[in-house]
């Protein structure tokens, strides 16, 4: 809380009558001051740029071992952790000896979202950008950055890696490939992923389901990468990896496209761009799955989602809407609501109108790329 006056800083954990005088207000742990605090933001930061969890997972408990295996000053890496144990983040059995919390389990093989020298950082330096996009609804990821976001990764092969690494196991849980509403997997042969990273979700979906095979859309060296998390789950052989943008053509006539954590990484226009690319693809029989950046018109009120605002100009959108955006790309709404994955699904289908001059697709590749 750089700037704060010393006894505004000492009433966020002991309220003063001194400072409520001057501001007006009560100060409690829910102050505005507390909201405010970006020491522990910036501590696991820190943190997990040094991959401290890992190391205590490893072995290495002591604060000045830590130091020496992290090539940092002793000192200040007390101060950030200790700071951290207050939080609840680590634990202090004995003087200067640290074990892992739940907390900090999270970050044992997962720092990438943490990582100030990769894609951690660029989310971070992000939000400076806040006040710029407020002012023009515009995102400012590029001015600070020198490029758009996704131009960026194209650029950084090492910042693309760490970016799906964040987005697959490196940073989430696997995926539950229970996608579908009603679990209806009758008659689905062939599924498309569009933007499907690493590959994650349909290593899942493959491995419930042997006859299933897939096709994998994504940049290429994502697509590249996903060779390794398919091959590790045994379904490779099974898998058609289509290294492309998913604004070009998509695979035709399979029975199920996935848009999975997509459309919230783009504004509206870009959203249309991607559905229509579906319905283009889409037999008259085909169904399209989304999965994040829509819910429920109450709900995305209380999910503004300001990461991918700062990032991209994306973020959620009420299903009302939502379903004025399906109608510009041709489709139309059949069913939303919670799958047994416990994530908002929405189904989409061809608009009854175009469903006369649909169907006439070559059916997916079943032979791998």
């Amino acid at each position: 809380m750089l700037g704060l006056p010393t006894v505004a800083r000492r009433r966020v954990t002991n309220p003063s009558s001194e400072l409520e005088g001057h501001t007006g207000c009560q100060m409690t742990d829910e102050s505005i001051w507390a909201l405010a605090d970006l020491e522990t933001p910036w501590s696991l930061f820190a943190i997990g740029t040094l991959a401290i969890a890992d190391r205590i997972a490893a072995g290495t408990r002591g604060i000045a071992a830590l130091a020496r295996e992290s090539n940092v000053d002793e000192e200040a890496l007390r101060r950030v952790l200790l700071h951290l144990v207050q939080r609840g983040v680590f634990a202090e059995t004995a003087p200067d000896q640290l074990e892992l919390t739940p907390l900090s389990r999270q970050l044992v093989g997962r720092n990438s979202g943490f990582d100030l020298s990769g894609i951690g950082g660029r989310m971070a330096g992000a939000y400076g950008t806040l006040l710029q996009v407020v002012r023009t609804g515009r995102p400012a990821y590029g001015d600070l950055f020198g490029r758009g976001f996704w131009e960026d990764l194209e650029a950084n092969p090492a910042l693309s890696a760490s970016f799906d690494d964040m987005m697959g196991p490196g940073g989430h849980p696997m995926p539950s490939p229970d996608i579908l509403l009603h679990d209806d997997w009758d008659g689905v042969v062939t599924v498309v992923d569009v933007g499907g990273g690493t590959g994650s979700l349909l290593a899942g979906i493959l491995r419930q389901r042997p006859t299933i095979r897939a096709t994998l859309v994504d940049r290429p060296d994502t697509v590249e990468r996903a060779r390794v998390l398919l091959g590790a789950a045994g379904v490779l052989d099974r898998v058609t990896l289509a290294p492309q943008s998913f604004f070009d053509p998509l695979p035709a006539g399979a029975d199920l496209y996935v848009v999975r954590h997509v459309l919230n990484d783009w504004p509206e226009q870009e959203k249309v761009s991607i559905l229509r690319s579906c319905a283009a693809a889409q037999s008259t029989i085909s169904r399209v799955i989304v999965i994040g950046g829509v819910l429920p018109d109450d709900e995305a009120r209380r999910h503004p989602d300001l990461l991918m605002l700062v990032l991209f100009g994306g973020g959620e959108c009420g299903l009302s809407r939502f379903a004025e955006l399906a109608g510009q790309a041709g489709l139309e709404v059949s069913a939303a609501g919670e799958a047994p994955s416990r994530e908002y699904v929405v189904e989409l289908r061809l608009a009854r109108r175009r469903t006369r001059t649909a169907g006439m697709h070559l059916r997916v590749p079943r032979q791998q790329t």
